[in-house]
């Protein structure tokens, strides 16, 4: 499939136009942004292994019933994917309490939840992401309700599925954020990525923190962090592959 022309280039992707209508080639990036974009930097590698990390989640996820814009990885940092239209919502499945959550609330990070809390913000970088409740979301015509409801049912599977899958793995699932998208017939399906950009992920025994905020919050070792992280998933679908 013949790569056209830049479409859009985001904070942390490019994404690329082909010969057929239907699908888009994306590119991940190594730029880091944090705080909405107010802080910058590079993280070197972080393209490969979100690219990388996302497709077999993704793939995963299809296997299990969740429908995606996945078709084939090209290469280390290049994924062809359906076209979608982007449902204009941040969803964000929390299993306990950490960043803005905690920030706002004055929650102790950490403070576990007895069950996932769905958050959902509105994707608009000029207000801020504001939070919006489900009565928001159908008046601002951002998603019908049985589209809504459609969005629930999955990033709740979606959390079940990632939390059982981190936990071979050694890690805590403390939250993540989903993006969803329409197909030409209206279908939704989760789009964008799943990556150590957007989710916390912490080690199940010593509580490090393997993710994004190793870099919001200057802690160092992001690098190092991110190749962690994606050792110890290839290693468990490679051992379950090889049963």
């Amino acid at each position: 499939m013949e790569v056209r022309e830049l479409l859009y280039e985001g904070k942390a992707k490019r994404v690329y136009t082909t010969d057929d209508p239907q699908y888009l080639v994306v590119a991940y990036k190594d730029d880091a942004t944090a705080f909405n974009g107010q802080k910058k930097g590079t993280i070197s590698g972080k393209g490969i292994v979100n690219n990388r990390m996302s497709n077999l989640l993704m793939a995963r996820l299809e296997r299990e019933g969740v429908p995606t814009h996945l078709v084939r990885e090209l290469n280390d940092r290049e994924t062809l994917v359906r076209r979608v239209a982007i449902v204009p919502l941040e969803v964000i499945v929390r299993n306990a309490a950490a960043g803005s959550f905690s920030r706002r609330y004055g929650v102790e990070e950490g403070v576990v939840f007895a069950a996932p809390t769905l958050e959902f913000s509105y994707k608009n970088d000029e207000l801020g992401d504001p939070l919006l409740n489900d009565d928001h979301i159908v008046a601002l015509k951002l998603a019908a309700p049985e589209e809504l409801a459609a969005i629930r049912r999955y990033a709740l599977t979606v959390n079940r599925l990632l939390q059982e899958l981190w936990k071979g793995c050694g890690v805590t699932l403390v939250d993540f954020k989903l993006e969803f998208g329409r197909l030409a017939d209206g279908t939704i399906v989760l789009a964008d990525e799943i990556s150590p950009d957007t989710c916390r992920l912490w080690d199940a025994k010593t509580g490090e923190k393997l993710d994004k905020d190793r870099f919001r919050q200057d802690l160092g070792g992001v690098e190092e962090a991110y190749s962690r992280v994606m050792e110890r998933l290839t290693g468990l679908i490679q051992g379950e592959e090889g049963m």
